[in-house]
């Protein structure tokens, strides 16, 4: 039996939170979309398949091997995602949370295959650039996850947004991967209604070095 100090309790706990996040800011609808987080080297807990937002507690959250396969007996059915997370969790060890949403301005931006430009500040420090657009692939196997590694390799943004489909981010922790997406949807808001302006002006790659720059190593306590 788990002690109560257990991690594996704290994350379940904090997973669930943040999926309520995921409600609050009105990134997700119904059961769509999900939060993962790694646990150890070997295994991560993700939302289960189709299970209302409401209704997720700490013990509903599903523990994966990272080839996607429930670990305990009597687990849940994971997320249809699960799959892709754990392509993403095998292939960067770096990533600790991996999130998943259908945010209506991001997503319009990647049904229209195309990246959302480096024209705010708030884009140069959160994503050091543009944010990307990956390619299409159909859910259920590790294709998504493939395309979300492929696609970030070669820039500095931790959200991506898969073609005719949705966001996906990533981070150090679940709640850096959960920050990502909730400022993607932000971004690529503004930007949509700056283009209803005009062709908002772009930022001087060197200004968005040095604001990634100052926003990564400087900012906060």
């Amino acid at each position: 039996m788990a002690l109560p100090d257990d991690p594996l309790i704290s994350l379940r706990a904090e997973l669930t939170v943040l999926h309520r996040t995921l409600v609050e800011a009105e990134l997700v609808v119904w059961t769509a979309g999900n939060v993962s987080a790694r646990v150890g080297g070997d295994r991560f807990l993700i939302k289960p398949s189709g299970v209302p937002y409401a209704d997720l507690t700490p013990q509903s959250m599903v523990l994966c091997d990272l080839d996607g396969h429930p670990v305990e007996e009597g687990a849940l059915k994971p997320s249809s995602d699960v799959y892709a997370h754990a392509y993403v969790y095998r292939h960067r060890p770096d990533v600790g949370g991996v999130v998943h949403t259908h945010s209506t301005y991001a997503t319009a931006w990647a049904a229209r295959d195309e990246a959302v430009p480096c024209v705010l500040t708030a884009m140069a420090d959160e994503f050091g650039g543009e944010i990307p657009v990956g390619p299409f692939a159909l859910i259920g196997g590790e294709e998504i996850g493939k395309g979300i590694v492929e696609t970030l390799e070669s820039h500095r943004s931790p959200a991506v947004l898969l073609r005719n489909h949705g966001v996906f981010a990533i981070g150090a922790s679940p709640r850096a991967a959960v920050k990502a997406a909730v400022m993607c949807e932000d971004v690529a808001r503004t930007v949509h209604v700056s283009r209803q302006l005009g062709e908002p002006l772009p930022l001087a790659p060197s200004d968005v070095d040095h604001l990634y720059d100052r926003y990564q190593n400087a900012y906060g306590q």
